[in-house]
């Protein structure tokens, strides 16, 4: 009994010596230190710099005029509206193609990226309306002849359906070089009398092209992008010396070719795409002349594999045919819409008007022509 008396007393002494310790430890706690705040409290979040980051809640960070603007530049997925429209797997942010990928068969070209504005590389759409961008729209009867003809039958022909001419401004593989009116003097002169103009460039041709006459200027198969890109700056050029101003269409002529050659088929793609990618980088909107059942059918195929860098618009041959822009079979309904088809519907006709005879042939247009300011 006094053994036990005597263990509950040592017990007791020792619990009351670890309850005046813990008490002790407390008072010094609630004592602060000089570095508390810093040691023991979390730091008071920050506001993040990353676009991507999500904001903390209770962050209130003041945000700079230059993010303001920043914001207002950016769609709802947070992308800025250049990057929206350029941006896409295996294509970079200026719109070129990533280094030693390949725009078709071959590697892209080597051009100084510092110089191209971003939001000019665009992806192709073919189903916007290109007035959207400032480009003009004619609708109508258009004709379409080797040599530009002198003013003056230009003026007689007021007398006829026709109310736009397509004219072949440049290119190493054009059927008639030698084009003594085609001027800048004649452009304004033409335009002053209501004419609207289709620019038609005949450059180096497919490899498979089925005129004997145009094999001379075939693509040359190890470089067709670069080669098209080259060619698209000279059509640019030719424009310009011509008087026709940005946002004007030109028109890429690539005579008929066997598209079932799929060597052949990958090299001139490879050239068309260049070529357009040129056109549209320089702010002019490239078109695309060929037969609906070669060229037309190509082009219509790549669209509908997602191929990128394809024509703003589509000149169709289908001869011995009513002209219809928007029956054609090879296209979709919905590809090339709207405002972007053309339709060679008859070749080689001669025809008289105002007493002046030519030979044309003959298209109806719902597609952009040239600006002539």
């Amino acid at each position: 009994m006094r053994q036990t008396h005597q263990h509950i007393v040592r017990r007791t002494v020792i619990t009351m010596t670890a309850l005046a310790s813990l008490l002790a430890g407390l008072a010094t706690a609630a004592t602060p230190s000089a570095n508390a705040d810093s040691a023991d409290r979390p730091a008071a979040p920050r506001p993040s710099l990353s676009p991507d980051a999500t904001p903390t809640p209770t962050a209130t960070p003041t945000r700079t005029q230059a993010q303001v603007q920043a914001q207002a530049r950016t769609g709802p997925d947070g992308r800025t509206r250049a990057e929206a429209r350029v941006q896409a797997p295996g294509r970079s942010a200026s719109g070129e193609p990533p280094t030693g990928s390949t725009p078709g068969p071959t590697t892209g070209p080597t051009i100084d990226t510092s110089k191209i504005d971003p939001s000019a590389a665009v992806d192709t759409d073919a189903a916007a309306d290109p007035t959207t961008s400032g480009a003009k729209v004619f609708q109508g009867e258009a004709f379409d002849t080797c040599v530009a003809p002198p003013l003056s039958t230009m003026r007689a022909w007021k007398a006829s359906p026709y109310r736009a001419v397509g004219v072949y401004i440049g290119g190493r593989g054009r059927a008639c070089p030698n084009q003594p009116n085609l001027t800048r003097d004649w452009v304004q002169g033409v335009t002053g009398l209501g004419w609207r103009l289709l620019p038609l460039y005949v450059g180096s041709q497919s490899p498979c092209v089925h005129a004997d006459r145009k094999r001379p200027y075939a693509i040359d198969a190890d470089g067709a992008w670069q080669q098209g890109v080259r060619e698209g700056r000279d059509a640019v050029a030719r424009a310009r010396g011509l008087g026709m101003a940005e946002r004007s269409a030109l028109y890429l002529d690539m005579e008929a070719y066997d598209q079932r050659d799929a060597k052949c088929g990958r090299t001139t793609l490879s050239f068309i795409r260049g070529w357009n990618r040129e056109v549209r980088r320089l702010d002019y909107v490239p078109g695309f002349y060929s037969s609906a059942v070669s060229g037309v059918s190509h082009l219509e195929g790549a669209r509908a594999a997602g191929t990128r860098d394809l024509p703003a618009a589509m000149w169709f041959a289908r001869w011995r045919v009513g002209p219809n822009v928007h029956g054609e079979p090879v296209l979709a309904p919905g590809s090339w819409q709207p405002h972007r088809r053309i339709h060679q519907y008859a070749g080689n006709v001669k025809q008289t008007f105002g007493g002046r005879t030519l030979q044309i042939d003959k298209n109806v247009v719902d597609a952009p022509v040239a600006v002539v300011r």
